[in-house]
């Protein structure tokens, strides 16, 4: 069983970090930290491996939780990812999680130069490999070495990827989702698996321009295929997705305000999930929103109730 460390109630994902200069990224974690988040959550933005930033980020914090949210296997053999997470184990015990995931096409074909196809029959092969005997082991004559299960979930939206999720791994990472997915996700994923959801949000900015943040965040995300059919099967339409998204889809992904926030992350607890992590939009992609992050740790240590 790939039995996952304590993640706390809430945490925190960013995408961009490998934009910044690695001292940043160290002092960001650190922040986190202090601010009292349990996980920190690092996209694979195909810039600077997320595998090398978490070291950066385990070393600068103490207790911090680091994962990958997530790592895209289309980028990296299965090898390579095993050996540097359990070396981040090793380092760290109980502090990383191996997050993978599919990516879209446009990451994998248009960034990678990639073809995209048969994403969970990849994903499956994948997990395949990783679960596989060790082949230099055996050629060394190695004997009676087994290692122990590495902490992984899986990016997971619709129901087969939810299915693989709980069937090859300890829980599912849901991204740009609604407490009606995270209910739905649960009862697919059954009790003893976990659940992370990532919300968006935005605070600290008047309305106006918070709303036109959330929508150019969303809008980003219209022409991919996996997440306009995640958002039909919840029973959003064409109508929705055009003109850079319908109030209706925006107000529904992405949460503006602490109080907001702090009602969203209490509606996807009480859907069944067990970890919620904040991405606060920042102004540019790469910019660290630390303001943002200060105004929402009271939401991290406020007791909220699961069910």
């Amino acid at each position: 069983m790939h039995h996952l460390p304590e993640l706390g109630r809430v945490g925190i994902w960013i995408g961009g970090l490998d934009l910044q200069p690695v001292a940043a990224v160290g002092e960001a974690a650190a922040e986190i930290e202090a601010l009292g988040y349990g996980t920190l959550w690092l996209s694979d933005a195909l810039v600077r491996d997320p595998f090398l930033d978490a070291t950066v980020l385990l070393g600068a914090t103490r207790s911090l939780v680091v994962g990958t949210g997530i790592a895209v296997i289309w980028s990296r053999h299965s090898r390579s990812v095993q050996g540097m997470t359990r070396t981040l184990l090793e380092s760290h015990p109980g502090r990383f999680v191996l997050g993978l995931g599919t990516s879209h096409a446009r990451g994998v074909e248009g960034v990678l130069g990639l073809r995209f196809e048969r994403p969970l029959a990849q994903m499956r092969r994948y997990l395949d490999q990783l679960d596989a005997p060790d082949p230099v082991l055996e050629l060394a004559g190695v004997s009676g070495f087994t290692a122990a299960p590495v902490p992984r979930v899986l990016a997971a939206l619709g129901p087969k990827a939810l299915e693989l999720a709980r069937d090859r791994s300890a829980g599912a990472l849901t991204y740009l989702v609604t407490p009606e997915h995270t209910a739905r996700a649960r009862a697919l994923l059954g009790p003893d698996r976990t659940l992370a959801v990532e919300q968006a949000v935005v605070v600290g900015l008047p309305a106006a321009e918070a709303r036109e943040r959330a929508r150019a965040h969303v809008a980003a995300y219209l022409p991919s295929d996996p997440y306009r059919m995640s958002w039909q099967r919840l029973g959003f339409t064409d109508a929705d997705f055009a003109n850079g998204g319908s109030d209706r889809l925006v107000d529904a992904l992405v949460a503006v305000g602490e109080e907001a926030v702090s009602e969203r992350v209490a509606a996807h607890l009480a859907a069944g999930a067990d970890h919620v992590c904040l991405q606060a939009l920042p102004a540019t992609v790469g910019t660290v929103p630390l303001d943002q992050w200060r105004l929402l740790a009271p939401v991290a240590a406020r007791p909220l109730l699961r069910h």
